[in-house]
């Protein structure tokens, strides 16, 4: 039986903000971590999709993704299409002591940060035409499906799979995603060059980062639907993970280098956030801690990986996010526990997992790197290198991230002198 409660109602309008938050949090986090040059270009890549993803979302993708099921694949389109049956009424199937549209908002900003998780893998190599054209094929095709097979009634949920706040239908599609991207677009010109890229500035990641985790409080808490003892597991078992992951992150790091790393130490616990999601809900405190320890090393050591395959992931998309996730949503069913929430830890739902994990995962490689393709093959799709040396920001936006004259790009410098006539120096 639906019956409002105002305290729920209350407790998701905050968790919906805090994870709207996320994605401009999302948006300093890289512009810190990118060249001084291309701080623009990537943030304004993570602002766009909070425009969007939100359209996408009212004409159709909600509807698409928890409208009646259709063939266990997809909802229906028509179901909720421009928020037709979406109001202040409690809805029996999601979330029955809120309003509908408060599930529909909570919902929404799960969309709108997912594509943008995606842009550190390939930063400073995808134009921004061809950007806008690829996360709105990816969120119709990747990211709206995978959520109704999840969340909305489709097959995965159906054999048991289970995905507490995002690890499936987040993390894994956008690292899998991420990945395939990377290697789609290629390497920098500065990577295939031996070229080391700056970070433009450190103190902007850690405010990123501060951001993302006091959202994540929502992103993951906000999986219960209710002001109750299942949010406030959530909410502890989160900050949990990410502490001891932060920890694990410098322990490895300092080993491996003689010292930590500020970035470095940062994106630990933004693996370990990544890595607990999945499991928020299922699992005791204690377990919590493990996931944060296990997930740091696991994203930590990808890293060989990733090397040996000679894919440039420029902000480690698929090491903290991908693994993450995927490593996450595996151990719900070695760690989880009937005395926080009905699922049971056991071989059975591991097995249910891992098939969740790897349908999602090969799907969302596959479909993206065909959604590449197309757009690839109707218009230009990456960034030739002379843009790459001199930076994104003023040959697609014609501005800087600050007004310095050492900030501009070398070739409007360049230009600027060949266009000057041989009187004018006379002049001078």
């Amino acid at each position: 039986m639906s019956i409002l409660n105002t305290g729920d109602t209350a407790f998701m309008l905050l968790c919906t903000a805090l994870v709207l938050l996320m994605t401009p949090g999302l948006a300093l986090f890289y512009g810190g971590l990118v060249r001084e040059r291309n701080m623009l270009t990537i943030m304004l890549q993570n602002f766009i999709c909070m425009g969007v993803i939100a359209i996408i979302w009212v004409f159709g993708g909600f509807s698409l993704a928890f409208g009646d099921d259709i063939a266990g694949v997809i909802g229906s389109l028509s179901q909720y299409f421009g928020m037709y049956h979406i109001g202040a009424v409690p809805n029996e199937h999601y979330a029955s002591s809120i309003p509908f549209i408060i599930f529909f908002a909570y919902q929404m900003m799960f969309a709108i940060i997912t594509p943008a998780l995606m842009t550190g893998a390939f930063a400073g190599r995808l134009q921004f035409p061809a950007y806008l054209k690829f996360i709105i094929l990816w969120s119709l095709l990747v990211y709206i499906p995978v959520a109704h097979w999840m969340w909305g009634g489709g097959f995965l949920s159906t054999i048991g799979a289970v995905d507490f706040a995002g690890g499936i239908v987040v993390h894994t599609t956008a690292g899998m995603s991420a990945l395939a991207a990377a290697v789609y677009v290629g390497k920098r010109r500065s990577t295939r060059l031996g070229e080391t890229e700056s970070a433009a500035s450190l103190p902007l990641v850690a405010i990123g980062a501060g951001l993302l985790w006091f959202g994540w409080f929502g992103f993951n808490s906000g999986g219960a639907y209710a002001a109750n003892q299942l949010a406030a597991y959530a909410f502890t078992n989160t900050t949990l993970a990410g502490s001891t992951a932060m920890l694990m992150w410098m322990f490895w790091e300092w080993r491996e280098n003689g010292r930590p790393s500020f970035s470095g130490t940062l994106v630990g616990a933004v693996a370990g956030l990544a890595t607990i999601t999945p499991a928020a809900g299922y699992v005791e405190p204690a377990s919590a801690i493990f996931i944060g320890l296990i997930g740091a090393t696991a994203c930590y050591f990808a890293k060989a990986i990733q090397k040996k395959l000679g894919v440039d992931d420029a902000l480690e998309v698929w090491r903290a996010h991908g693994v993450g996730g995927i490593l996450g949503s595996l151990l719900v069913g070695l760690l989880a526990s009937d005395a926080i929430d009905e699922v049971q830890a056991g071989a059975s739902q591991f097995l249910i997992q891992l098939v969740a994990v790897v349908v999602v995962a090969i799907y969302s490689w596959f479909i993206t790197t065909l959604i590449l393709k197309i757009i690839d093959r109707n218009g230009s799709l990456k960034v030739p290198d002379d843009i790459q040396e001199s930076g994104l920001d003023y040959a697609e936006l014609g501005s800087n991230a600050y007004s310095r004259d050492d900030a501009k790009p070398v070739s409007q410098a360049t230009q600027t002198k060949q266009q000057e006539r041989p009187e004018d120096k006379h002049t001078k």
